[in-house]
């Protein structure tokens, strides 16, 4: 049974869509008594409630399945379509706690109800962290509830249910994160302190063309053109409870391009020559792949190694704390003190539109936006 609203002389009609015993639809409307100016949700509420109450009155037969279950049956059938990091983080949410929960408590698929959510909602945001105490953030949150949205649609789709009791779940609000960054002259005296560390060209590699965590890892040889003096994202690796190497990147736009300086030539020349090094002192014992940056025995370097040792390395030196990512942020932050506009920035972090760049890097800007507003103010006499 499925419905929708109506606007009929002024006010909102419920329209109800109903399939006999012979298998012939038909329409009923039902007059909600609610004007249309700002009753809209009301006028929901008594559509939803309504169609319970006739799926209740014409008894329904539905599934006895546990709704745990059904969410592991809706992963299995959404695997083939799922990006493997997406495919791979929806089953650790749904292991660690959408099925253990839900599993726990019994309910079956037709009996789980708006209340029942809610109250994983308010449980998870409360104490739902695995180790240790505290909740989970509303981003995670959301993701959950993305899982537990689409496995029950399924279920509509698959005639399991006749509506999905997914509806007004209050969910906290994710808070905007403010990109840190480094400025020029912590960059200078980062590169200066460092210089002989082992990460030294991946970190630099990052800083000058922005790169995400999964481009400088995915960068390899083939990425390189000599000739034509380019160097080319087109690899990404990533982790969740695998490394997955993938001949992609983020979004179109994340596939891009950058001219070859002679410094970053050098760094090239120097990590090539190190590898052919390296091949023969560890001979059979090498592992033989494409990857610019790795151990000396030719393993490359994973995700979550590489943003712990960074961290470490900062540490070492005593400098200001900041997450590998941001160092992609304080590339942003250098191109906006050379005078470089949001258009430039885009291009060069890869970002699917411009706004996306506002967003983040718009208030990198302070310094110009000051000089503007002390020209203005000049521009007038008290």
């Amino acid at each position: 049974m499925t419905g929708s609203l109506q606007v009929k002389n002024g006010k909102y009609y419920a329209v109800i869509n109903q399939t006999d015993k012979n298998g012939k639809r038909k329409q009923k409307w039902i007059c909600t008594g609610f004007e249309i100016k700002g009753n809209k949700k009301k006028a929901e509420k008594f559509l939803y409630d309504k169609i319970a109450e006739l799926e209740l009155a014409d008894n329904l037969i539905k599934s006895d399945v546990l709704f745990a279950d059904y969410v592991l049956n809706w992963l299995e059938v959404s695997k083939i379509r799922l990006d493997k990091i997406t495919y791979q983080g929806y089953r650790n949410i749904v292991n660690a706690h959408i099925y253990p929960y839900f599993i726990d408590k019994g309910i079956k698929l037709c009996e789980l109800s708006r209340k029942d959510i809610q109250e994983y909602v308010n449980i998870k945001s409360v104490r739902g962290r695995i180790r240790g105490q505290g909740g989970l953030s509303a981003k995670s949150l959301h993701t959950h509830m993305i899982i537990i949205q689409q496995t029950l649609k399924e279920a509509v789709k698959s005639d399991l249910l006749t509506s999905t009791p997914y509806q007004y779940i209050s969910l906290p609000k994710i808070q905007k994160h403010n990109a840190n960054f480094y400025t020029y002259s912590e960059l200078q005296n980062m590169f200066e302190l460092i210089k002989n560390e082992q990460l030294y060209p991946l970190i630099f590699f990052t800083v000058l063309f922005g790169l995400r965590r999964s481009e400088v890892l995915g960068l390899k040889w083939d990425s390189v053109d000599f000739e034509r003096g380019l160097i080319t994202i087109k690899h990404t690796v990533v982790r969740f409870s695998d490394v997955v190497e993938k001949d992609k990147t983020k979004t179109e736009s994340s596939y891009r391009s950058y001219p070859i300086t002679d410094e970053v030539k050098s760094i090239l020349k120097q990590l090539k020559e190190k590898e052919i090094i390296n091949q023969k002192l560890c001979g059979n014992e090498y592992i033989k792949n494409d990857y610019i940056f790795k151990w000396d025995n030719g393993k490359p370097y994973t995700p979550d190694y590489v943003s712990r040792k960074f961290g470490r390395i900062l540490n070492h030196y005593g400098l200001r704390k900041i997450r590998f990512h941001d160092l992609r942020h304080s590339c942003a932050s250098l191109l906006v003190a050379n005078g470089f506009q949001l258009k430039d920035i885009q291009e060069w972090l890869g970002h699917a539109d411009i706004q996306t760049t506002a967003n983040i890097y718009a208030h990198l800007d302070i310094e110009r936006k000051n000089k503007i507003a002390n020209s203005m103010s000049n521009s007038f006499a008290f």
